[in-house]
């Protein structure tokens, strides 16, 4: 099934693992025109701006229109995750990561040519961490000895809020409390499904699958929608 897929990066963000043909540093936008040409590829539609798309003449409040405009049609959101996503000495709130998952996180009403109120759906959202410049993931995702299997940890302080209180935030999760007394999570405890890009990659319809299924059952995840 085709999904409008909006996508939400830090575009300059040079801290991430070089591309394969890439002539000098790779960026996170080098990581996103590899996604638009998956998705035109399929039935899936890109609702993010195309790479040759110049917004540097506009105003911040004409871009943010126009960013809820493609989030208010798209049905998912991919939030790219890289080590400096975050500015630093800027609120959260006033950065465009964080008000477009929480555009995404709202369900919008607004009125159609013959005036009628058209309410979206909260998008579904994946987080698709991308490697950093030594191809490794552990500045986000970080595997630990818990238990008797082990257990994957998760970096929430690297990005932003809005996006840590959506992880691990199932009502009535599924946890295991191991003899050190640490917590193993199990099952889909998280409303942002939180993916490495390699496992993406290799199975995105999988992934984007998962994404919706969580979607669907909304009500069983405090979600918060405000950054």
């Amino acid at each position: 099934m085709g999904r409008k897929i909006f996508i939400s990066y830090k575009y300059r963000d040079n801290s991430v693992q070089n591309l394969v043909g890439k002539f000098g540093n790779a960026i996170v936008r080098d990581y996103v025109n590899i996604l638009e040409d998956l998705f035109s590829n399929s039935d899936h539609i890109f609702k993010a701006e195309h790479d040759d798309e110049d917004l540097s003449n506009l105003s911040d409040e004409t871009i943010w229109e126009s960013l809820k405009d493609r989030i208010y049609d798209s049905s998912l959101t991919i939030v790219l995750i890289s080590p400096n996503m975050k500015e630093k000495g800027s609120s959260e709130n006033q950065q465009w990561i964080a008000q477009e998952v929480s555009y995404s996180l709202k369900a919008i009403s607004r009125t159609n040519k013959s005036s009628k109120y058209i309410t979206s759906r909260e998008n579904a959202i994946i987080a698709v961490v991308l490697p950093d410049k030594m191809g490794s993931y552990s500045y986000f995702i970080n595997a630990q000895s818990c238990c008797s299997n082990g257990c994957t940890k998760y970096h929430s302080d690297v990005t932003f809020e809005i996006i840590a209180k959506n992880i691990f935030n199932q009502k009535v999760p599924n946890i295991k409390i191991c003899a050190d007394g640490s917590k193993i999570h199990y099952g889909d405890y998280s409303y942002i499904q939180v993916v490495r890009w390699s496992d993406f990659i290799s199975a995105k319809e999988h992934y984007l699958d998962k994404a919706c299924e969580i979607q669907s059952n909304l009500e069983k995840y405090e979600i918060t929608k405000q950054c």
